[in-house]
């Protein structure tokens, strides 16, 4: 028997760590009145890297629910979809590519998995790095963790349509060799052969120094969940960042003890510093956009910015 108990009104769903947290619990009824979206939101909370059988429960359960209309996944992406592949009648080529899951919903009697993390981050990135910038400087980019934001940010940095406008080389480093291995995996053939190369980096003094190793004018990305869903930085006080670099901070809440580092050199190093802020409503309305089947285009989306600040 589920633990969940059948929604009274439509529902959608938050499957993180620490959903009740998040800024989405207060923006969601505002976002959704904007739209003209009858809908409640949810969260759902399990511990990383949970048993199969819970994630599996979770899935079935919206799958199942006839008033549950879909969900958002964060932190899980990768784990969910693990479990829960079989359960899906519709996988999109960025699911099936990365094996990872930020979206569930359903169309048409069909229960949908979609990864919109190439999507809304690349969108980000795109607001975040001008245009020219890798052509024009050759600086590389490190990305710090290997979950499924950092498979879709190296799948955007690496695109071929960009044509040389690309970082010199993408550097993802993880404390995990076996979460390492599972990205190599996902991303094989997906980028120009040694585009992107894969560093096990168990401690943050190996990553202070990848983060030293980096010519000026390159992008260092905190991919982990370090700073929101578990206290500390993937970089110890002592890193040094390139000079003239980009510095992205995925989270936008909790410590973010890695985007204060950043912004303690600023100055000093000429860092641009960015927090998730705008990760965060790209991500939400693309999953949302899907779940309800509503188009949310620039002059919608900057109005749904507007109401979440």
């Amino acid at each position: 028997m589920s633990k969940y108990e059948s929604a009274k009104e439509r529902s959608f769903y938050f499957i993180g760590v620490t959903t009740g947290q998040s800024s989405i619990m207060r923006v969601f009824p505002k976002w959704a009145a904007a739209l003209g979206i009858e809908a409640v939101i949810k969260g759902i909370d399990l511990p990383p890297h949970s048993p199969d059988a819970d994630y599996r429960e979770a899935a079935a359960f919206i799958r199942d629910d006839p008033l549950s209309a879909g969900a958002l996944v964060t932190t899980h992406k990768i784990d969910l979809y693990r479990a829960c592949r079989d359960m899906f009648d519709y996988v999109d080529p960025y699911a099936d590519r990365l094996g990872e899951v930020s979206s569930l919903s359903k169309r048409g009697g069909q229960f949908r998995a979609h990864a919109k993390d190439p999507v809304s981050s690349g969108m980000s990135l795109a607001e975040f790095v001008p245009a020219g910038y890798w052509e024009e400087r050759g600086g590389e980019a490190l990305i710090i963790g290997a979950g499924g934001s950092a498979l879709a940010m190296s799948l955007y940095l690496t695109r071929a349509e960009a044509g040389g406008d690309v970082p010199r080389r993408v550097t993802i480093a993880n404390r995990s060799a076996p979460r390492l291995e599972s990205a190599k995996a996902a991303l094989d053939g997906a980028a120009p052969a040694g585009a992107i190369r894969y560093v096990h980096g168990p401690s943050p003094d190996d990553n202070d120094r990848l983060v030293a190793e980096l010519p000026p004018h390159s992008l260092i990305v905190n991919a982990t969940g370090l700073g929101k869903d578990a206290p500390g930085s993937p970089t110890t006080d002592g890193v040094v960042f390139p000079e003239d670099s980009l510095v992205w901070e995925i989270n936008y809440r909790g410590d973010l003890v890695f985007m204060r580092q950043a912004l303690a050199q600023a100055e000093t190093r000429r860092l641009r510093v960015e927090d998730g802020w705008r990760y965060f409503i790209h991500g939400w309305t693309q999953v949302i956009s899907e779940v309800f089947d509503v188009a949310i285009g620039r002059d919608v989306l900057a109005r749904l910015s507007e109401i979440a600040k």
